[in-house]
């Protein structure tokens, strides 16, 4: 897919930047219009392919705003102290409205919008039959409601674009748009991904929407808003038909985290493609994550930078028999040629993150340009989704435990070995103790992947979570009142007055 996304570069380029600059008036912009660009559906989806390639950049998927995800959880902290000021504002809940981390990401996912809506304004000037149209405008609409599903819950209230823009002149001045008018806009979005996607993509790749993918993300944004039945519902029509989309789990978690992964995993609902040793202008294809999360001074390929990680508390709670915890840790590293453990490593004395730095497969001597196919969805926390939503709807019945219990018995498989722990779950559980054990299994098994801060700013655990006893990196200054959002960035206040008010407490 990759090898088309330089061709719509210049729509992207032009037009589409229309947040994120400094100054409109001083900028000049091409004027562009969607019946000039696009004049067969190949065109349509070249544009698709370009929004996707927005995502496997440096500042969305390669790092920046992944990172920031991480961080601001609680099952990653800041490693190398040296590492810029923006990356601990945001892991240490200090952060103000000029940081530059979101000062990157933010313009980048405008990116990915904005080419998804020139691609469904070319494809409605088309006028195709519904049944070869559709289908790419609904792929298109799935970028842009995934594109807004990470927004709005990083930001809240946040500007709302559905349509292609020529003139900047008409954004300019344009308002934010209430959060929970933007989730009903996601939410049709996927509605109409649901119905026009297909089962699947040819050679069955994930890193393209299908069917699944928009149902999968239908029960996340339905369990973010806390409507259960409709969580579950979505979840479990993906669960009733895994064979028709070809949904299941592997049956080695490690096999999820070893690059290159293929293209047609089944697990991934939905991937962020990386292609090794390959990158571009604008830091396309430029995956930093596994130096990010490596170990400094560790024997090349395996060093890193030592910026995100775990606690020693995320490590020794975590019972050593989870054979998920020996894949998503790294305690122990070549150093000079020598087998080292964790209390020797040269510059962050603790284990690290190993789910992307232990097998990045065709890449740098760092692990970076990695070969990895990035799990924003996979079929596990579809399971899970289904059963904290009807945990939530109905108790620990027996359907709804049968869901984690599918879960923990892939991890009971020690690659090729099979253990008894983690132990399967037994009905009659009460509804809090339940929801609890979701909760916590879902923290482990989605370990590292950019899951746990949504979790804990939908359930409200901030307060739990790092000011509690059992806090596994405590933040005293965490203000829930400030915190579960981050500050809109400042240059676009000083641009658009109309944007505001900030968010609070910034």
């Amino acid at each position: 897919m990759k090898r088309f996304l330089n061709k719509f570069t210049l729509l992207t380029l032009t037009g589409l930047l229309l947040l994120g600059c400094a100054d409109l008036e001083e900028r000049p912009v091409g004027i562009l219009a969607p019946e000039s660009l696009f004049r067969t559906s190949q065109d349509v989806r070249t544009a698709i392919f370009g929004a996707y390639g927005w995502m496997a950049t440096e500042r969305l998927y390669g790092r920046q705003f992944v990172t920031a995800l991480l961080l601001r959880g609680d099952m990653a902290d800041i490693g190398d102290r040296g590492t810029p000021a923006e990356r601990q504002q945001v892991n240490d809940f200090n952060m103000d409205d000029n940081n530059n981390m979101v000062n990157v990401f933010w313009p980048y996912w405008y990116q990915v919008i904005s080419a998804a809506n020139a691609a469904i304004a070319g494809a409605e000037s088309l006028n195709l039959p519904e049944n070869e149209i559709n289908p790419l405008i609904a792929e298109a609409r799935f970028i842009r409601a995934f594109s807004y599903y990470h927004l709005v819950q990083v930001f809240g209230d946040v500007p709302y674009l559905d349509r292609f823009i020529s003139d900047p002149n008409l954004v300019k001045d344009i308002a934010k748009t209430p959060a929970a008018t933007i989730y009903q806009n996601i939410i049709a979005d996927l509605e109409y991904g649901k119905q026009w996607l297909p089962d699947k993509q040819p050679s069955d790749v994930r890193s393209r929407a299908t069917k699944g993918t928009a149902a999968s993300y239908l029960a996340s944004v339905h369990l973010t808003l806390a409507d259960y039945q409709k969580a579950y519902n979505e979840a479990k029509f993906v669960i009733d038909n895994k064979d028709r989309f070809g949904y299941g789990l592997v049956d080695d978690f490690q096999t999820l985290f070893r690059a290159p992964q293929p293209a047609n995993l089944r697990e991934h609902v939905f991937a962020i493609d990386f292609l090794g040793l390959q990158s571009g202008s604008g830091g396309a294809n430029d995956d930093i994550m596994p130096p990010m999360t490596g170990v400094r001074g560790g024997d090349a390929p395996r060093s890193g930078w030592s910026v995100a990680v775990p606690s020693m508390a995320v490590y020794n709670t975590w019972d050593s028999r989870d054979y998920r915890k020996e894949v998503s840790m790294e305690d122990s590293l070549l150093i000079g040629g020598k087998l080292q453990p964790y209390t020797v490593f040269p510059n962050t004395k603790r284990p690290h993150i190993a789910k992307y730095s232990r097998y990045a497969g065709n890449s740098n001597a760092e692990g970076r340009y990695s070969d990895h196919n990035y799990a924003a969805m996979r079929y596990a926390e579809v399971l899970l989704i289904a059963a904290e939503a009807l945990g939530e709807v109905s108790g620990a019945n027996a359907e709804a435990v049968g869901y984690v219990n599918q879960v923990r018995a892939r991890a009971r498989n020690w690659a090729g070995r099979q253990t008894n722990f983690p132990e399967a779950v037994a009905p009659g559980m009460s509804k809090e103790a339940f929801i609890n054990l979701v909760l916590e299994e879902r923290r482990l098994e989605l370990a590292f992947e950019y899951k746990r801060w949504y979790d804990i700013k939908r359930r409200k655990l901030g307060e739990q979570v790092f000011k509690g006893p059992n806090s596994l990196e405590p933040h005293p200054n965490f203000d829930p009142n400030r915190d579960y959002l981050m500050p809109l960035p400042r240059v676009e206040l000083q641009v658009n007055p109309n944007l505001g008010p900030q968010n609070p407490g910034y």
